[in-house]
C-alpha cells in the first residue's frame, strides 16, 4: 500500500478517464485530487505541492504541454506523466524531451497506471536525494563529478558528504573501473584541503624500490643516479591529500614505512637522516579485500586499521544497472563534442547496454560509448555501433532494468520482441509516415513492409502524409 502523504493531481477533461484514474490511484493508497482542465491544474499547483501530475495532452485552451511547462517552472521536482491518444503520440515524445517522466497511451490498463506511477514516484525520490547529496558535495570540477542516482550510489554520496569535511583516513574498496579515484577527488574537492594539492599514485605500477623513492623522496647520493635532492609525494602533498591507489599491492617493507609516516606524520627521505613533518590526508584504494590479505599474513594488521578508519565500498556496475542510461548519456555528451552531435541511443542499444554484465565496470562503459561516438553515422547510437562482445553477451542475472528505455515490464525480451517494440515506437513517433520511418530505421520501404508483415503490424496504404488527430 502506498504512503497516504503522496499527493497526485489528475488532469483530464474526459470525466470517464478522470474517474478511472482517481479510482485506481485511491485504491493504491495515494492522496488524489482531480481537475477538469489545464488552467485549474496550474492554479492548484501554485498553492499545493504535488508529487506527481497525470495530465491529458489535449484539453481546451490550456493543454498538457502548458501544464508541463508551468509545473517545471514553479515545481521542478514534481513528476509529470502525459496521457495521450494514438494521434498525439509524437507530441508526447516531445513532451518527454521537455521534462515529462513518461506517457500513457489511451486507452490504458489499470496495471499500466500503477506501474508508471510507482516508477515515476521512485524516480523523483531518487533525483531529489541525489540532488541533495550532490549539493552537499559541491563538486568543483567536471572530472570530480560522480554520475548515478541508484540506491547504492546514494549511499556512496552520503558517506562522501559526511567524511569530506573531516581529517579521517579513508579506505575505498571496489573492483577496477568503479571510479575510486573520482570518489577520492570528490572527497578532496569538498574538504578544507581543496586549495592544496591532490596527489595520486598507483602503487601497483612501480617496483617497490622506485615506489619508495617516489613516496618519500631521496637525498643526493642516496643511490646510483641520485644526483640531487628529490621531494617525495608526501612532501608534495603537504597540506593536501595523497591518494594511494592499489594499496594492497605494496610489499611488507614499504608497509612498515607507510605505517610510521601515518602514525608520526613525518617522513624521512631515502638516504636522509632528518625527518620532516608533513600534514597529509591519506585516501587509500584497493580492488582486493584487505581483511583477507591480513588473515593470509600478506598485509599488516596495524596498517589496515590505520587505513580503515572510514570505509567506502563502491558498487560494481552490474549492481547499479539503473545508472547505465545516465552514465551512457554523460559519456555521450563528453565525447561527442568533436563529432556530429548525437542525441542519444535507440531503445535496442540501451537494452543491450543494460543487459551486459560490465566486467570492466564504469571504465568499460566509458570506452564503449567513446567507441560508439567514433563509429556512429546518425543522430542516435545504434546496436551496430557497439562492440560485438557487448552485443552478443548473455544477460547478467538481475540486470533487467525498470527504466522505460528498455521495456514496459520486468521480463527479458527476445531480439524479435525488441525489434517489434522499436518498430512500433518509430511508427508512433513518425505518425505512421512510412518514408520517415524507413529513413530512421536505415532500411528501404520494401523491407519496412516485410518487417511490419512479420510482426503483424498494419501499415495501411497512405501513411506518408499521416497527421495527428485527437
Amino acid at each position: 500500500m502506498a504512503a497516504p502523504d503522496v499527493k497526485i493531481l489528475v488532469v483530464d477533461d474526459d470525466l470517464v478517464a478522470r474517474d478511472l484514474l482517481v479510482e485506481a490511484l485511491q485504491k493504491e493508497g495515494y492522496g488524489v485530487e482531480a481537475v477538469a482542465g489545464g488552467a485549474d491544474a496550474i492554479e492548484r499547483g501554485r498553492h499545493t505541492r504535488f508529487d506527481l501530475v497525470l495530465t491529458d495532452m489535449r484539453m481546451g485552451t490550456v493543454d498538457g504541454l502548458t501544464v508541463l511547462r508551468e509545473f517545471k517552472r514553479f515545481s521542478p521536482d514534481t513528476g509529470i506523466v502525459l496521457l495521450t491518444a494514438f494521434g498525439s503520440m509524437e507530441g508526447a515524445i516531445e513532451a518527454i524531451k521537455q521534462g515529462a517522466y513518461d506517457y500513457l497511451a489511451k486507452p490504458f490498463k489499470k496495471e499500466e497506471i500503477r506501474l508508471v506511477v510507482r516508477r515515476s514516484l521512485e524516480h523523483s525520490r531518487l533525483v531529489r536525494e541525489n540532488a541533495r547529496f550532490r549539493e552537499e558535495l559541491r563538486e568543483r570540477t567536471d572530472r570530480s563529478q560522480l554520475v548515478g542516482s541508484s540506491p547504492p550510489m546514494l549511499e556512496v554520496y552520503k558517506l562522501v558528504a559526511r567524511v569530506a569535511t573531516s581529517k579521517s583516513t579513508v579506505l575505498l574498496e571496489g573492483e577496477s573501473g568503479t571510479g575510486k579515484e573520482l570518489v577520492a577527488r570528490a572527497i578532496h574537492s569538498n574538504s578544507p584541503r581543496r586549495d592544496r594539492p591532490f596527489v595520486p599514485i598507483n602503487c601497483a605500477a612501480l617496483p617497490e624500490t622506485l615506489l619508495e623513492s617516489e613516496l618519500f623522496g631521496y637525498e643526493k647520493g642516496a643511490f646510483t643516479g641520485a644526483v640531487g635532492v628529490k621531494l617525495g609525494l608526501f612532501e608534495t602533498a603537504d597540506g593536501g591529500t595523497l591518494f594511494l591507489d592499489e594499496i594492497g599491492d605494496v610489499g611488507p617493507a614499504l608497509q612498515a614505512k607507510l605505517l610510521r609516516v601515518i602514525q608520526e606524520q613525518e617522513v624521512r627521505r631515502v638516504g636522509g637522516t632528518v625527518a620532516a613533518k608533513v600534514d597529509v590526508r591519506i585516501i587509500a584504494a584497493t580492488n582486493r579485500d584487505l581483511a583477507v590479505l591480513v588473515k593470509e599474513g600478506r598485509f599488516r594488521e596495524d596498517l589496515f586499521y590505520r587505513l580503515n578508519v572510514v570505509r567506502i565500498v563502491l558498487p560494481p556496475l552490474r549492481d547499479r544497472h539503473d545508472d547505465i542510461p545516465m552514465l551512457a548519456h554523460h559519456f555521450l555528451q563528453q565525447y561527442s563534442g568533436g563529432h556530429e552531435p548525437l542525441r542519444g541511443f535507440v531503445p535496442e542499444t540501451m537494452a543491450i547496454l543494460q543487459r551486459y554484465h560490465w566486467p570492466g565496470n564504469v571504465r568499460e562503459l566509458e570506452n564503449v560509448v567513446e567507441r560508439a561516438v567514433s563509429l556512429s553515422h546518425g543522430p542516435l547510437v545504434l546496436p551496430d555501433d557497439l562492440p560485438e562482445t557487448v552485443r552478443n553477451a548473455e544477460a547478467v542475472p538481475g540486470a533487467e532494468s525498470s527504466g522505460k528505455d528498455v521495456q514496459a515490464d520486468d521480463t527479458l525480451q527476445t531480439l524479435d520482441e525488441m525489434d517489434k517494440r522499436y518498430l512500433m515506437r518509430v511508427l508512433r513517433e513518425t505518425g505512421g509516415n512510412k518514408v520517415r520511418a524507413a529513413k530512421i530505421l536505415g532500411i528501404d520501404r520494401r523491407t519496412l513492409y516485410r518487417m511490419a508483415e512479420r510482426f503483424g503490424l498494419p501499415l495501411g496504404e497512405s501513411g506518408e502524409d499521416a497527421s495527428e488527430s485527437h
